[in-house]
């Protein structure tokens, strides 16, 4: 006789907090994950770039050269680099252990809105008010522009980059997808300027939220419409959204001070995470555990699956 087999569990939720942490740089704008998720960067409205430990919640580095607040940032594979952008019109090229600028880069007309690596760290891609795409060779000595996407008709809030491909939000109310090896672009129109963008975790959709308070999930290839999910507020601000490690659930900031998660495949409300009265400005997923990152004024929250004294810390006496 053939015992049935176990049902799968359950994806986790962070949703039990671990630790709050007070920044002490303003207004948080964005806060990252580092890209194997032992660190976190919070970038601050008083134009520092912070380097935290996400296991103690602690400060390693600030980093210090950006003219005014800091709105986006993203570290290197190995650990040794971390580019930041800034409303200053730079982004900036850091070196992680001495906190040292090597590079800044100059040329977009506006603020720049976001910002990231490469998959090897070679190039970093930046994002701007003034419409446009830039693209920069960390390699290089020579500060000059690789490639200019300018496609956009309005601003670019967001990007994602995945091996060769490049998705990116605009004002405009496009999704637009550059295939770089291919030389070809898709745009997907939606009628409401694009506040974020991202890549499934499978590489075969695209996630976009937009001013009319809806998350869409589109298929990369075709555009098609896979699922909508509604529910938050996203009226006024740029926030962000994301897909879950294993892509099982949708996540999106709110303006009423939670963070949603939607089922992929129903499109229901799995989870309101209650953060703080304010604005929930950003958010980042861990690359592999059942771990949140939320922002909300000038605080940083660590979520987890489970409470944290059943992980660590279980022998230590309650206060």
């Amino acid at each position: 006789m053939a015992f049935p087999a176990p049902r799968p569990q359950p994806p986790q939720l962070p949703q039990h907090l671990h630790r709050t942490i007070d920044c002490q740089q303003g207004a948080v704008r964005a806060v990252r994950f580092n890209a194997d998720g032992n660190y976190l960067l919070t970038c601050g409205s008083d134009k520092s770039l912070k380097l935290w430990s996400v296991s103690r919640g602690t400060l390693l580095k600030a980093y210090c050269g950006h003219g005014y607040e800091v709105l986006d940032a993203d570290g290197s594979y190995d650990n040794s680099q971390v580019c930041s952008c800034s409303s200053d019109k730079t982004v900036i090229l850091w070196d992680v252990a001495s906190g040292q600028v090597t590079r800044k880069l100059r040329g977009h007309a506006g603020k720049i809105n976001c910002v990231r690596f490469n998959e090897e760290a070679s190039v970093i891609l930046s994002g701007s008010i003034d419409g446009t795409v830039r693209c920069w060779d960390t390699r290089s000595r020579r500060m000059d522009v690789i490639q200019i996407l300018d496609e956009a008709r309005d601003g670019i809030s967001s990007l994602k980059v995945l091996e060769h491909e490049v998705l990116t939000g605009s004002v405009d109310g496009r999704v637009r997808h550059y295939d770089l090896r291919m030389g070809q672009l898709n745009a997907d129109f939606i009628n409401s300027p694009i506040t974020c963008v991202c890549f499934s975790q499978d590489g075969q959709c695209t996630l976009s939220s937009s001013l009319d308070s809806t998350v869409r999930l589109l298929d990369k290839n075709t555009g098609e419409m896979l699922g909508e999910y509604t529910g938050h507020q996203n009226k006024s601000y740029k926030m962000d959204c994301c897909l879950s490690s294993k892509d099982t659930h949708v996540l999106s900031c709110s303006e009423d001070g939670h963070v949603y998660y939607w089922d992929l495949v129903e499109g229901s409300i799995s989870l309101k995470l209650p953060v703080g009265k304010g604005v929930v400005q950003s958010l980042s997923i861990h690359p592999t555990e059942p771990l949140l990152l939320t922002a909300t004024g000038g605080h940083v929250q660590v979520w987890g699956a489970e409470p944290e004294d059943t992980q660590e810390g279980a022998m230590e006496p309650s206060e």
